[in-house]
């Protein structure tokens, strides 16, 4: 599918507040709001745009302390497996494939060390894994909630 650039400033508009009314957006994209809907819905029907979510600030729920760790797993362990793993546990918040001497590199956020240390643990556990390593986050620097041009 082809996008324009009009398209890639509508996804960077809905990126920013995805409760925008096609009007404001039109507005901002010189169309009008029907033809803003006609382009989301094309780009949702795509799979461009996959859905609409809320952001949630960990802070607020008290889920303050992150963690990257690499996975190190056993034999030929596929990415689904992997994959399937992670989805277990709520305290992953994202899972990677990557290249270099892990295998996985997974994203955890708990409420503080010793919940951290718990899903550790129970990540450890998985049949698959055969070790791991941890870089605690200390702060955030630069966070994006998604990808597209600038919306100013």
């Amino acid at each position: 599918m082809q996008i324009d650039a009009v398209d890639q400033r509508i996804i960077a508009l809905l990126v920013a507040d995805a409760r925008a009314s096609y009007a404001d957006i039109g507005t901002r994209v010189s169309l009008s709001a029907p033809a803003v809907k006609r382009r989301v819905d094309r780009l949702r029907a795509t799979g461009v745009i996959r859905g609409f979510t809320a952001v949630v600030d960990p802070a607020a729920v008290g889920w303050t302390t992150e963690a990257f760790v690499e996975l190190f797993c056993a034999g030929r362990t596929t990415p689904a497996q992997i994959g399937v793993a992670a989805r277990r546990h709520p305290e992953v918040v994202g899972a990677y494939t990557v290249s270099g001497e892990a295998d996985a590199l997974v994203h955890l956020r708990a409420a503080d060390i010793s919940h951290l240390e718990e899903a550790l643990e129970r990540l450890r556990a998985e049949s698959f894994v055969t070790s791991t390593r941890s870089t605690i986050v200390l702060s955030r620097l630069v966070e994006s909630p998604g990808v597209g041009p600038s919306t100013t």
